[in-house]
């Protein structure tokens, strides 16, 4: 399952951004660099569609335009590559852009000065909305500008092993996971059928990032598309919260789930009858588990179609040190073209951010029918809030969660409010 930044690698970027805030900042006087043209960097991530996707990318680029070439590359290799951007923006080396920032990252890497608003281009703005839809405005920065094009989504959703749940007597076709009663039914009867040892299997680690896949896609999905802090204030401590809260402790104190993190995958190799994910997991899976897909429950059962889910989106950004930024504009737009776009769906499998994107692709969505339940889904997601201290935040927040759902150390109420408390202190620095 694919993740971003490890808790040693957050260290590395914090430390980073502490030496050289506001550090490497804009090497090419603004103005200058926007109207500049000429050869740029680019990196892309290393797993293999992706490199099939940037190398056709790159070279249908260069083939049009032999005097602005782009020089594309993996990122290089390091614990994360948050943690080896974060490096680059300090050292001033960083290519112009980026098709692998994480937004949980990009308050940190505003904070360093290492990114570029795209603001600065006149058509920016009405391009990123006009591409990306409502769904555009979570990516704004607190000071109102776009410092990342939304780029392509893995809406998360669950998983479910159709030979485990016929093992254990559960209908594969329309599984009763709607709401949390259904949810925790089905469970119990996978345990106690002896189908699978566990349920579901969410990592109950204590990264930042862990409660991407289990509390927020559930928090989402509850408050009809909430955030876990928006205007400044956490908004968990609430009654959805603890709703959410209180079902993820049911399967953590009644053994559906595990309190022990799995070295492995849980769900490919049949420890657990579901998983939370995103369309990813399609190509994962396919020879492995015989898979179908429902929509993340709520505690009453909402309707699939007014459903929301984490997002786990990757965006692209500018760099400061990109001297020909109107090139690195250019190229930005033509990777996320409509034709650039399709290409990504195609190699990938992996949403790009565009409204009603099944209308967009109809005949990929035809021949492809398993990844239209996601398709659907990607309208309907919810990122991760742009606030400063985000990591932190999140952190935080991991914390109070594991304390008090998974290991019943504190109770929920409590738990929440006190990390509600610290995470407004810190949404409200700048």
């Amino acid at each position: 399952m694919k993740r971003t930044l490890t808790t040693a690698a957050l260290a590395v970027v914090l430390a980073t951004a502490a030496a050289a805030c506001g550090g490497s900042g804009d090497g090419t006087a603004t103005s200058d660099a926007a109207k500049a043209r000429g050869p740029i960097k680019i990196w892309y991530s290393n797993n293999e569609q992706e490199v099939a996707w940037g190398k056709q990318m790159t070279a249908a680029w260069n083939a049009a335009h032999p005097d602005q070439k782009i020089t594309a590359q993996e990122i290089p290799a390091g614990k994360s590559s948050e943690e080896v951007i974060g490096a680059a923006i300090t050292a001033g080396n960083a290519p112009c852009l980026i098709f692998n920032t994480a937004p949980a990252a990009v308050p940190q890497f505003q904070k360093q000065g290492g990114l570029v608003a795209l603001d600065d281009f006149p058509d920016a703005k009405k391009y990123l909305e006009s591409r990306t839809g409502t769904r555009a405005k979570q990516y704004v920065s607190p000071d109102g500008k776009y410092y990342q094009v939304p780029w392509k989504s893995n809406p998360v959703m669950i998983f479910y092993n159709k030979k485990v749940f016929a093992k254990a007597g559960i209908s594969t076709a329309k599984p009763p996971l709607q709401t949390y009663d259904e949810f925790l039914a089905t469970a119990r009867k996978v345990v106690k059928s002896g189908a699978a040892p566990r349920a579901i299997w969410p990592a109950p680690t204590s990264e930042f990032f862990q409660s991407w896949f289990d509390f927020y896609p559930l928090y989402a999905a509850e408050t009809g598309g909430k955030q876990l802090v928006e205007d400044g204030k956490s908004q968990f401590s609430s009654a959805a919260g603890f709703e959410v809260a209180d079902f993820w402790k049911t399967l953590y104190a009644e053994k559906l789930a595990s309190q022990e993190a799995y070295n492995g995958d849980s769900f490919a190799e049949g420890k657990a009858a579901m998983a939370i994910v995103g369309p990813w997991a399609i190509a994962s899976y396919k020879d492995k588990v015989d898979w179908g897909v429902a929509p993340i429950p709520t505690s009453k059962g909402a309707p699939a179609g007014d459903i929301h889910t984490f997002s786990d989106a990757k965006n692209v950004a500018m760099y400061s040190s990109c001297k020909n930024r109107a090139t690195a504009w250019d190229v930005l737009k033509f990777a996320t073209s409509k034709e650039q776009d399709g290409k990504l769906l195609e190699l990938t499998g992996q949403m790009p951010m565009r409204a009603d994107l099944a209308s967009a692709y109809p005949d990929y969505f035809a021949k492809n029918p398993e990844y239209q339940n996601f398709a659907a889904q990607a309208d309907r997601t919810v990122e991760v809030p742009n606030v400063p201290n985000s990591i932190e935040i999140w952190q935080t927040f991991r914390d109070a969660y594991a304390r008090s759902v998974i290991f019943g150390k504190q109770g929920v109420e409590p738990a929440f409010d006190s990390a509600a408390s610290k995470i407004d202190g810190l949404a409200g620095q700048s």
